[in-house]
Formats: C-alpha cells, sequence, structure tokens
C-alpha cells in the first residue's frame, strides 16, 4: 500500500467552493488510476471522480458532473478535486485512493487498494 494524505477540506455556505489536495507520490499517479470517494454517515463510500494515469480519462458521479473537477500534477505528486456549487448534500469525509487496476466508468471502492485517512467537508445551508 501506499500512503496517501488529503488536505483542504473545510466548512462553507451552499454555493461555495474547495479544493481538495492529496499527496501521492509520483510514480503512483503517473501509473494508477486515481479517485476520490466520500462517506457520509450512515451511507456507503460512494465513488466521486476518477483519472486515469494519462489524465485523458475521467469519471464523475452524476450527482457531481458539472461541478466537481478531478486534475492531477504528477511532477508535484499531487491530485485534487475542485468543488464548485456546493450542496449540503455533498457533505462527508472525502478520500483519496489509488487502484492497480485500469479506471472504469463506474468508480467502485472494491478496485482501490491504497486510501489516505480523508477530510472532511461540510456543506450548510
Amino acid at each position: 500500500q501506499v500512503q496517501l494524505v488529503e488536505s483542504g477540506g473545510g466548512s462553507v455556505q451552499a454555493g461555495g467552493s474547495l479544493r481538495l489536495s492529496c499527496v501521492a507520490p509520483g510514480y503512483i499517479t503517473s501509473r494508477a488510476c486515481m479517485g476520490w470517494f466520500r462517506q457520509a454517515p450512515g451511507k456507503e463510500r460512494e465513488g466521486v471522480a476518477s483519472t486515469s494515469p494519462s489524465g485523458a480519462s475521467k469519471a464523475y458521479v452524476d450527482s457531481v458532473k458539472g461541478r466537481f473537477t478531478i486534475s492531477k500534477d504528477d511532477a508535484k505528486e499531487m491530485v485534487y478535486l475542485q468543488m464548485n456549487s456546493l450542496k449540503p448534500e455533498d457533505t462527508a469525509m472525502y478520500y483519496c485512493a489509488a487502484s492497480a487496476f485500469p479506471c472504469e466508468r463506474r468508480i467502485r471502492a472494491t478496485l482501490f487498494n491504497s486510501w489516505g485517512q480523508g477530510t472532511q467537508v461540510t456543506v450548510s445551508s
């Protein structure tokens, strides 16, 4: 497993923006499918966004399409999740993850084997 470290969470009002960051070794971000997940209390972990090793292919859960953008910078060993137009239902713990498998359109947690500790995002109405 590879150590991933998230940051950038916080509390914002609905309509606001946050950018989450994930530190991951460059040899991982350039070779692995990288993803962002979230988990709200009492709910299952949900795949939010993923990016292929090349960055050319990205996938999003329907609820965030048009509002969230995943990106990465292999040289800086960073993966980002830009979150705009935040809604109260986006409130959750957000996790960065890496998968040894190719990215799929459906972002399944079971395919990701390295995880960060999470960063909390709270959106108030």
